[in-house]
């Protein structure tokens, strides 16, 4: 039995080293040349202290079609992780839960085409 503990904790050491080889050998052999002009701040192509100073404190604003992709994206997620137990199950769920998930897809299937009437899909 303790044999079995063994080959456990060889895997568990080695899931925990794998990732933390490969970043020990890049910060052993990296060029360390550190000078002012790679520790400032770089955004855009622009030097940061090339803006005026109004433009030093204003948030950078993105467009609100990015979020719309990103809940759009979330929402056709969920539905996946919903639908895999559902067809994993599905012989023994029944009729019951066939219509169910129909009536759940048409949800989505209406908020899909509501989105793509709406002109939320295009990318501008």
């Amino acid at each position: 039995m303790l044999d079995s503990y063994g080959l456990i904790a060889l895997f568990a050491i080695m899931a925990i080293a794998f990732p933390f080889i490969p970043l020990l050998m890049a910060w052993m052999i990296r060029p360390k040349k550190p000078n002012r002009s790679k520790q400032t701040t770089y955004e855009c192509g622009l030097e940061f202290e090339d803006f005026p100073e109004e433009a030093q404190q204003v948030w950078v604003q993105f467009r609100i079609q990015y979020y719309i992709y990103a809940l759009i994206f979330v929402v056709f997620d969920i539905e996946v992780v919903f639908l895999y137990p559902w067809a994993v199950a599905y012989n023994a769920l029944g009729v019951f839960a066939l219509i169910e998930m129909v009536i759940f897809l048409g949800i989505l299937v209406m908020a899909l085409a509501y989105a793509w009437r709406k002109g939320l899909l295009e990318w501008v």
